[in-house]
């Protein structure tokens, strides 16, 4: 049977998709395939690592029936990708393999029972429907992926927390020495919500999503159970497990009413960061940044005694203040902006540094500093 005939755009497109979920080693074998059904002309492909499961629809053309089975995903690909893109290729199923033809080249695939495929239970429980742009949570991602923590024993920080409420959506992300929270304005009132989804997710999310430059691809719908999350964009359906546990009181974390700050260009305060981050030490990575009157100064040694001074000229009459930061927090925090300008609140030596962005209110960055 002919399972699919088309070009080898089209497929690669259709498998990529979902691929992105897929683990190179596993304690089952078959989650390293692609569970492939077909009921006339359409065909469905769904990846699982048994958290996640992604699923996507695409008219691939072939012989008329019903059929199912799963493949290796990664191998798949890698031969599709060594093809021309404008190549037809067919996928014909006999027994238990595949056959893979395109042009004078032909590859035969084992496969796997689709029956033995464990599917993501999906959870009965799901709370109201409601949707945003794409290029709005992509945007808000973009804006927090960074702080997330990465394998922290408190699990509950290795995932961003997404609150709705009212007209508002938030994420926020933390390592413990780091917070981003962004906000976007919905046009529709959803009830309260909050999960915190988990960091593979989240990453897989900013993947899928379309922003402006790949065109508006219209809403991502989304619903949340107790233990689970369910997300529907771009014909594709998304469904993912929850961080259970409790999220910190962001709220308290972010400063108030700090009484000396400085708006000043993104763009030179990154490139003088970048600089100085060369002579930190590999571990510590450890920059001290002073601010007086009319000036901003940013220093940095190492053991071997190699040190960087850099120096900003500042619109700025506050106080004098001599702070230190892991340079990379501040680096990330800027190099996942976009804006010219950015706002820096400071207090004093041993408060958390605020940065907000003067055109946009919805996002805050709080750095802990650190002793150098």
């Amino acid at each position: 049977m002919i399972v699919l005939k088309t070009t080898q755009e089209k497929v690669l497109a259709a498998l990529q998709a979902v691929a992105g979920i897929v683990e190179r080693r596993h304690t089952l074998p078959i989650l390293a395939n692609v569970l492939i059904r077909k009921s006339g002309s359409q065909i469905e492909l769904t990846t699982s690592d048994l958290e996640i499961q992604v699923r996507t629809t695409a008219e691939l053309d072939g012989d008329a029936g019903n059929f199912s089975t799963t493949v290796g995903a990664r191998k798949l690909i890698d031969i599709l990708r060594s093809m021309p893109a404008d190549q037809t290729v067919t996928l014909t199923a006999n027994q238990s393999k595949l056959t893979l033809q395109g042009g004078k080249s032909r590859f035969t695939l084992q496969t796997l029972p689709s029956d033995d495929f464990p599917l993501v239970q999906e959870a009965a429980d799901f709370g109201p429907m409601f949707s945003v742009p794409q290029k709005t949570l992509k945007a808000l991602i973009n804006q927090v992926h960074f702080a997330m923590a990465v394998h922290d024993i408190r699990y509950y920080l290795n995932g961003i927390l997404f609150v709705a409420e009212g007209k508002n959506l938030t994420l926020v992300a933390t390592d413990g020495h780091r917070l981003a929270l962004a906000q976007a304005t919905l046009d529709v009132e959803i009830p309260k919500q909050e999960v915190i989804l988990p960091r593979k997710t989240v990453l897989e999310l900013q993947r899928l999503l379309k922003d402006e430059k790949d065109g508006d691809e219209g809403a991502i719908e989304m619903r949340f159970a107790g233990n689970q999350a369910k997300f529907v964009f771009s014909g594709m359906e998304f469904v993912t497990k929850l961080v259970e546990g409790k999220f910190p009181d962001y709220n308290r974390v972010i400063p108030k009413n700090h009484k000396n700050a400085v708006t000043l260009g993104r763009a030179p305060l990154l490139a003088s960061l970048q600089r100085a981050a060369i002579l930190t030490s590999e571990k510590f990575k450890g920059v001290r940044v002073n601010i007086e009157p009319g000036t901003l100064r940013i220093a940095s040694s190492n053991a071997e005694q190699e040190e960087a001074k850099e120096e900003l000229e500042i619109d700025y009459g506050g106080d004098t203040i001599e702070i230190g930061f892991n340079v990379t927090y501040l680096i990330d925090a800027l190099m996942n902006m976009s804006q010219e300008m950015i706002k820096l609140e400071l207090q004093d030596t041993n408060s958390s540094a605020l940065i907000t962005v003067p055109e946009q209110a919805g996002f805050k960055y709080v750095v802990m500093p650190m002793r150098i």
